[in-house]
């Protein structure tokens, strides 16, 4: 027998029972499922020991990922009935932030989106049948010689990595038959609105040495307006994507040739990252933080005493041999950090030490998981390292927090989410400076009113953490920010400050990054902003059109001289163009403000001005058009 606790009350039960038996035991109606800790299980699951569980229903967020679950598997069935069971090659099908997605192998035939209506027209036949589901648990062999009788084989390697303590399940219905963890609904008849979206390529388990699966994805909500809105969200999203802002705007480059993962900035956006540069090295220098530099690789003995050679190797680029010894690409800047620390003794005076870089990192991705600028291999963190004792680290926390939201505002960012990982049970470092750590981090958010969750137990094991989530224009949100605690490398390289009583400690060291990095940053401001960045960040901030070549040109580079002495940025159009397809141009590039001169303007010294947002502004001086520029620039509006 076995006890479960539900709302308050105490059932005892057999071992086996499911969570459906125990729900309707308890009068419990309409429960999609239950959380057990923060594991989700589905009506099907068995109780197999003593717990406590809090009933999942339609209304709760959780009920979602049961609902998508379940239409991932009624996209499996669809695609086995549609185009064989024996040639329809299952991979793996989990949800997703806003549905689900299944990777599948089809033999003879890629699907494309015009096979998109046809497979949404077979699940929602299924769907309607309202067929229950069924879940059974299975002794590994009966796994392996079931989906060997199925041609299953991305489903035999699962089963071949599966824990041998962890259990095997099947789920399935109407005689389709899924290797799953669940959970589901009970009946295909009770998930809600959905949408197949795209298709795309994924390599099997992220691997570019394995076999390319096709992965087709879906979003779906409870109610058909939820969709429609998520329908809406979605296309706006595709028009801001920032990979084709990125080429239409002339920004970047990613090319095959030269390395996936890997990004050329063009000279426009080799402008932009750095006025985000500039702007980010002014603002730190300002709050007490030391400017470094340090090199791209480094002696594998760093990276030996760092760890990174015991638990990140997999993701570092291979070695290169030096003088007989190995040298390894940075993935972290941390290392360096702490060697200008040890350069000389440090005295508790000196602290807190805020020792700051844009420093250029390469890790390897898997060529699967790269994406645009949001996911690459050598990107430029804004990494900084924050030494200080322990009775500076609440001051210290605050006040870095306060930095990221101020820095995060003036980009225009306003709603922001954070989340703070705690203790995990693989933690090393003393319970006092755990507890410090994470108290220090609860304050400063509550100090900030700033809107919180906890992720307990998901911090690492060197240290808790906070992580700024920043809400972009369409209501997606992007990580950015983050302040993390590091036990262990103060430990590893024998970090120490003489204190007042002129004895040895060790220092608590902070990492923080604020845009996360400069490469991912622009590309969440390019979607936030659908490209039409704000005039101080546009490479381009006015563009010149002399009507006629011949009698304009002059006036039109004197303005320009004129506006370049103040520092604006300004590009003159003498293309052999007709001027509506000059004009055209400019707002396609998204340039906040066109000028435009002829005969009226050079007589009256004056220039004739279009605002990307405001429209036509008419004619104006050129003092009092410059006066507008600076103080807008100023303002950062």
């Amino acid at each position: 027998m076995v006890i479960v606790k539900v709302n308050g009350k105490e059932l005892k039960v057999s071992e086996g029972t499911t969570l459906g038996e125990v729900f309707k035991t308890l009068g419990i109606d309409n429960a999609l499922g239950g959380k057990s800790g923060s594991k989700i299980i589905d009506l099907l699951t068995p109780i197999k020991e003593d717990t406590e569980i809090t009933p999942i229903f339609k209304e709760d967020p959780e009920s979602l990922d049961i609902m998508r679950h379940t239409l991932s598997h009624i996209l499996a069935q669809a695609l086995k009935e549609i185009y064989g069971y024996e040639k329809v090659h299952l991979g793996v099908g989990p949800t997703t932030e806003e549905g689900f997605y299944y990777d599948v192998e089809v033999e003879g035939h890629t699907i494309s989106v015009e096979d998109l209506p046809k497979i949404e027209e077979k699940m929602r036949e299924i769907i309607s049948q309202n067929y229950p589901l069924f879940r059974k648990e299975l002794e590994r062999q009966e796994a392996i010689k079931l989906f060997s009788e199925f041609g299953e084989r991305y489903k035999l390697e699962i089963i071949n990595r599966i824990d041998p303590s962890d259990t095997i399940s099947i789920y399935g219905q109407d005689g389709f038959t899924d290797l799953c963890r669940g959970p589901h609904v009970p009946y295909t008849g009770m998930v809600g609105e959905f949408k197949l979206t795209h298709v795309a390529g994924a390599y099997w388990m992220g691997d570019s040495t394995k076999p390319m699966l096709q992965r087709i994805y879906g979003i779906a909500f409870w109610t058909k307006e939820e969709l429609e809105e998520r329908l809406r969200l979605y296309e706006e999203a595709k028009k801001r994507d920032h990979r084709k802002l990125g080429r239409e705007l002339e920004l970047f480059l990613i090319e095959d040739e030269v390395g996936a993962g890997l990004v050329l900035w063009l000279p426009k956006g080799a402008t932009l990252r750095k006025i985000l540069e500039d702007y980010w090295k002014e603002e730190h220098i300002k709050r007490g933080y030391q400017l470094v530099y340090s090199p791209h690789v480094g002696n594998a003995k760093l990276w030996q005493t760092s760890g990174h050679l015991d638990y990140y190797k997999p993701n570092m680029f291979s070695p290169m041999q030096i003088e007989k010894e190995e040298y390894f690409v940075k993935p972290m800047n941390c290392p360096f950090h702490i060697a200008i620390y040890k350069s000389k003794v440090r005295s508790y005076k000196e602290l807190p030490l805020k020792l700051a870089e844009l420093g250029t990192v390469y890790r390897y991705e898997m060529s699967g998981v790269l994406h645009g600028l949001m996911r690459v291999r050598g990107f430029t963190q804004d990494d900084a390292h924050i030494i200080c004792t322990p009775d500076q680290v609440e001051e210290v926390i605050e006040e870095t927090l306060q930095f990221a939201i101020d820095m995060l505002r003036s980009f225009g960012f306003e709603d922001f989410k954070v989340y703070i990982s705690t203790k995990p049970e693989d933690a090393i470092g003393s319970e006092e400076q755990w507890h410090l750590a994470e108290s220090s981090l609860r304050k400063a958010v509550e100090k900030l009113s700033l809107n919180y969750e906890i992720d307990q137990g998901g911090g690492a094991f060197y240290g808790p953490k906070i992580d700024v989530k920043i809400k972009d224009a369409i209501g997606r949100l992007w990580q950015c920010s983050t302040i993390q605690f590091d036990f262990n490398l103060p430990e590893r390289f024998d970090m120490e400050y003489v204190g007042p009583d002129n004895r040895r400690h060790r220092p608590y060291m902070i990492h923080r990054a604020i845009f996360g990095s400069i490469e991912r940053f622009v590309g969440v401001l390019l979607e936030h902003y659908a490209g039409l960045l704000p005039l101080w960040l546009s490479p381009v901030q006015v563009r010149i059109i002399p009507i006629s070549l011949e009698k304009h040109a002059f006036y039109a580079k004197e303005i320009a001289n004129k506006l370049t002495e103040e520092g604006i940025r300004v590009e003159v159009d003498t293309r052999e163009e007709r001027l509506n397809a000059r004009i055209r141009d400019a707002e396609l590039q998204k340039i906040p403000y066109i000028v435009i001169l002829g005969d009226k303007e050079v007589e009256s010294a004056n220039v004739s001005v279009r605002g990307k947002k405001e429209g036509n502004l008419g004619s104006m001086k050129v003092e009092d058009f410059i006066h507008m520029l600076l103080q807008k620039i100023e303002n950062k509006e």
